[in-house]
């Protein structure tokens, strides 16, 4: 890689990205578990999922929107839970 000019990506990290990007695009948790070789789907996003901003960005715009409605509308939506 150094020869070659190429930035040295470790097998951890293009596992771990990986798993992340199949996680992101909605496969379901105990087959990531199973496609790494884990027996624990929990072991799995510990260690190898990692957060996406665009999902985290996504539900600060649901709370942003909440959290702008005024007092009425805040009542209502409270009484329905």
């Amino acid at each position: 890689m150094r020869d070659t000019g190429l930035r040295k990506v470790r097998l951890y990290s293009a596992r771990s990205a990986t798993l992340t990007l199949l996680a992101n695009a909605g496969v379901p948790d105990q087959v990531l578990a199973d496609w790494a070789g884990h027996t624990s789907a929990a072991t799995t996003r510990k260690h190898y999922i990692r957060k996406n901003p665009k999902t985290l960005g996504a539900a600060r715009d649901v709370l942003d929107k909440l959290l702008s409605l005024d007092a009425a509308v805040r009542n209502d939506l409270r009484s329905r839970v």
